[in-house]
């Protein structure tokens, strides 16, 4: 039976989800016991969001959509790796859940170009408040907190979308003890700052920082 429901085609995707978190899992494994870098994922990513964010500045009040949908889902405040590994079980588990339930009361299974996009929503409260979880078990230094004023003047990336005027991405920046923070990031001028740039903080905003190019 549960062979049947993880091989059945329309149940692919969802089996791929499972199979893909098993496979980071023991890889990453493996690097770590061979002392390689536990951060596998981080080779096919322009600039991942792997560290913890510790910044005292929150992206909540951002105006784009997608930042607020990343910023619920708790990305970036929980290493990438786990978020990951978290959104994937999510996501197999639950297609699977259901394609289960509803073959019981059918013998039918739901279309895997139905199931597939809906149960990408239907994970989502999964996904961040399990993400919310394991934000507030991973340890957090405070010694080393600063005021975000400090950030003027560092050097960011941006790692998320496009920077233009009164419409901004999302950026990191490392502080004087190697810490990461994510931000929001806006040109000073009426410039746009394209993914993988690096900017200067130049003051704060009421929601980041305006910055300009280096």
């Amino acid at each position: 039976m549960i062979l049947e429901l993880l091989t059945h085609p329309s149940n692919f995707i969802f089996s791929i989800a499972l199979m893909l978190c098993l496979f980071i899992g023991i890889l990453e494994l493996i690097l770590l016991l061979l002392g390689g870098s536990s951060s596998f994922i981080e080779q096919f990513l322009p600039d991942s969001l792997t560290d913890v964010n510790h910044a005292d500045i929150s992206i909540e009040h951002s105006n784009n959509p997608f930042t607020q949908l990343l910023e619920w889902l708790y990305l970036g405040k929980v290493p990438l790796l786990i978020w990951l590994i978290i959104f994937l079980t999510a996501y197999g588990l639950t297609g699977l859940i259901i394609q289960n339930i509803f073959f019981l009361l059918t013998e039918h299974y739901f279309s895997a170009w139905l199931i597939a996009p809906a149960c990408l929503f239907l994970c989502m409260p999964i996904v961040r408040y399990s993400a919310a979880f394991v934000a507030k078990i991973i340890p957090k230094d405070e010694t080393t907190a600063i005021h975000s004023d400090e950030l003027i003047g560092l050097t960011a990336q941006i790692i998320l979308g496009e920077a233009k005027p009164n419409s901004p991405a999302q950026a990191k920046v490392k502080d004087q003890f190697g810490q990461t923070h994510y931000v929001l990031v806006e040109p000073e001028l009426d410039i746009i700052f394209y993914q993988g740039q690096d900017v200067i903080l130049t003051q704060r905003t009421k929601i980041g920082f305006q910055a300009i190019a280096t």
